[in-house]
């Protein structure tokens, strides 16, 4: 049997954080967050990734700390006898660790499972369960499931410092270098969604708006479409992710999609409206109802919400001023509730930290 891994807190570790892009690039964009985030803390971080071409405008200037490796199959373990050997191990999303980076392990490490963020109520009860692995190169390890969430029964979610204190007059600069036209008499509202199907109906009802429409599927579904009085359209280019961090906390309205740029949006402060990742049995629709439970939205928002993501049969309504800051006041409110609790980082380091003599099982049982 190998030798566990050290466990001491005070110690910087060694991990080892695999990610598979499945599309819409959410899974870099958590995955790179993370890596920043331990390497910010001392910890030394390889990222493993089938398609790092992103990181080139998302991350140009990397980070100390984080060094970023191809992921090709088959997987090439050789490298790895000139690497030292990592202490924690994260298949992301549920992405499979190769059997021959498992194999070539010199001591057993902490293996995690970081799965999808949901706000419903299983997430709870499954937060920090284990999985024997009974067979293949690492049989005998256990796995563990970590979820990030919205509760204090859950993993939390990611928050750095500059998050939810930014410094306003560093933002103001960086969005004026970017050069974008904004007038001062429209409300700016950033557009990050797939192809909702009253995307046509909200941007004829949104008069004195500039559109912040993000490159891809956003701008693809929204170029041709008629505009309210007073509306533009200002294509963005790819930006990387503190900018985009500062374009969230620039809207007044943000539209985003997908798990990391929820998580931002809530960090933001202002009114937002989710595009929810659809999945074919629909399963999204109880996703989508237990983060607006959880949000505390009001009918307005909860109206505005099923209906962008093609749920019921409800009209779609462009908010009024009032509205909009019925909506700003609960997304500030939940933002000080998730503020109460302790972030991801800091549960995935006690949690490993807790590893040794059992102190996990104790914890969760």
């Amino acid at each position: 049997m190998l030798p566990s891994c050290p466990t001491d807190p005070a110690r910087p570790l060694r991990w080892d954080l695999f990610c598979r892009v499945i599309d819409n690039l959410g899974d870099i964009g958590v995955c790179w967050r993370l890596a920043v985030n331990l390497a910010r803390h001392g910890h030394s971080v390889r990222l493993w990734i089938d398609q790092p071409g992103p990181l080139a405008w998302m991350a140009p200037a990397g980070h100390p700390g984080v060094s970023v490796h191809g992921w090709t199959e088959p997987f090439d373990a050789a490298p790895l006898v000139a690497l030292p050997p990592g202490d924690v191990w994260i298949e992301a999303f549920g992405c499979e660790l190769p059997e021959a980076f498992v194999a070539a392990r010199r001591h057993d490490p902490v293996w995690l499972n970081l799965e999808y963020l949901s706000a419903e109520s299983w997430v709870e009860r499954n937060h920090r369960l284990p999985s024997p692995v009974l067979r293949g190169p690492g049989q005998g390890l256990t796995k563990w499931f970590f979820y990030p969430g919205f509760t204090a029964g859950t993993g939390g979610l990611l928050r750095e410092p500059e998050a939810v204190a930014p410094d306003r007059a560093a933002d103001a600069a960086r969005l004026g270098s970017l050069g974008l036209p904004l007038r001062p008499q429209a409300m700016p509202v950033l557009l990050f969604c797939y192809e909702p199907a009253s995307l046509a109906t909200v941007m004829a009802q949104a008069a004195d708006v500039d559109w912040l429409v993000t490159p891809g599927r956003a701008e693809a579904a929204a170029s041709n479409l008629p505009l309210a009085p007073g509306a533009r359209r200002i294509p963005l280019p790819p930006v990387t992710q503190v900018d985009f961090d500062r374009l969230l906390r620039c809207g007044h309205l943000n539209f985003v999609r997908g798990e990391d740029s929820l998580v931002r949006a809530l960090w933001a402060g202002q009114a937002f409206v989710w595009h929810i990742y659809p999945q074919h049995d629909d399963a999204h629709h109880a996703k989508l109802d237990a983060f607006l439970d959880w949000l505390q939205a009001p009918p307005s928002l909860r109206a505005f919400h099923r209906h962008w993501n093609g749920i019921g049969p409800a009209e779609v309504v462009w908010p009024d001023a009032a509205t909009l800051a019925g909506w700003r006041a609960v997304a500030q409110a939940a933002r000080a509730r998730l503020l109460e609790q302790a972030d991801l980082l800091q549960q995935l380091q006690a949690f490993v930290a807790g590893h040794a003599a059992g102190r996990v099982d104790i914890e969760k049982h």
